[in-house]
């Protein structure tokens, strides 16, 4: 007679998940706030919908993951960051088009679930959830043997943000003269990871714990480097958009897979097009030694990796120095000329 087999005996541990889930529910009970209805477990994530502030409130809403920035943590053993990677990234996502967040979810998949390990994970995205005014709503975590290798898991967010709609920031007012603005990444955000490790652990012959003094640090603390969430810096100013403001913004793209090339055309009206001018900001060193290592082009420099610009804001010439004093980080780095809603770099 067959012993009684359970779902343990299937690699699945519901013991496990409910240990997570203990852990998980008080980093998203941290981020809630008056509109939050419902508690962590619900089948559905409750949130109030009513905006009395604004006359024409539009939802935004994106989803996004952290790519093979994974593999880096895996190697590391350091979990905490990657998902901050995560809620910022989205942040961005949504704020390029002049909304701020509302609720974000999760998605944790793992072939045998540690809970220390969710836990860490989600403890960064609770952390950048509060920093960005966001409530961690829900989200799910599926434990699913053989399908990943021990030890590794896959993460991706999904966020909802609000904007008015006369506040909405959709390029279609970018013309011939605007300025191109660009505010510093840190490092190489959450894209291009396939190719960078790639260039540091393959042709370079780097470990995570070898310290490169060009860096001023170990490959794994660099290529970790958290993706900055820009709504600290351009939601000030989001409240100017759309109307006679000098800090009026015309165009934002976060520049994310695709480089520049990919993701300033998003935005771009037709009849226009914009010219970068290398130089104009400081390249964090990561770029050119990557660039070195595998004697990379530039145009496939700058239609991977971001080049130390995380966000591109397009304004007219009269914004562009209000832009400026307000964002003191941000540099003038190229023009919007007529064109085909392409990207030179010069």
């Amino acid at each position: 007679m067959t012993d009684s087999i359970s779902y343990a005996d299937a690699g699945v541990s519901i013991d496990k998940a409910n240990q997570a889930v203990a852990k998980i529910r008080e980093y998203a009970r941290s981020t809630f706030n008056e509109r939050t209805l419902t508690e962590i477990g619900s089948f559905g994530g409750m949130f109030a919908g009513a905006f009395p502030d604004m006359a024409e409130p539009i939802l935004v809403a994106s989803a996004d993951g952290v790519g093979t920035k994974l593999k880096i943590a895996f190697e590391t053993g350091i979990h905490s960051t990657v998902g901050a990677d995560l809620v910022n990234h989205c942040v961005n996502d949504i704020l390029v088009q002049g909304a701020r967040p509302l609720f974000f979810l999760d998605y944790f998949a793992t072939g045998k679930l540690e809970p220390d390990v969710t836990a860490s994970v989600v403890e960064g995205m609770a952390r950048a959830c509060r920093e960005n005014g966001c409530v961690l709503l829900g989200g799910e975590t599926a434990e699913m043997p053989d399908f990943y290798p021990p030890g590794e898991y896959d993460l991706a967010g999904f966020i909802v943000g609000v904007v008015d709609k006369a506040k909405v920031i959709d390029g279609k007012s970018i013309v011939p003269g605007d300025v191109v603005l660009g505010l510093p990444s840190t490092g190489l955000q959450t894209n291009g990871y396939s190719l960078a490790r790639k260039l540091f652990f393959e042709v370079g012959g780097y470990k995570v714990d070898s310290y490169i003094n060009e860096l001023g640090a170990t490959a794994g603390e660099a290529l970790l480097a958290t993706h900055a969430s820009f709504l600290p810096e351009i939601g000030p100013l989001l409240d100017g958009t759309r109307t006679p403001s000098s800090a009026s913004i015309n165009g934002l793209a976060h520049i994310t897979g695709g480089g520049f090339l990919e993701n300033i055309p998003r935005i771009l009206p037709e009849g226009v097009s914009v010219e970068i001018s290398r130089g104009t900001w400081s390249e964090p060193p990561i770029f050119g030694l990557m660039q070195r290592l595998g004697n990379v082009a530039d145009n496939e420099m700058f239609r991977t990796f971001n080049m130390g610009i995380g966000m591109v804001a397009i304004t007219s010439k009269e914004s562009a120095a209000e832009f400026l004093a307000k964002i003191p980080n941000a540099r003038e780095i190229g023009k919007v000329v007529s064109g085909d809603r392409s990207v030179s770099i010069q």
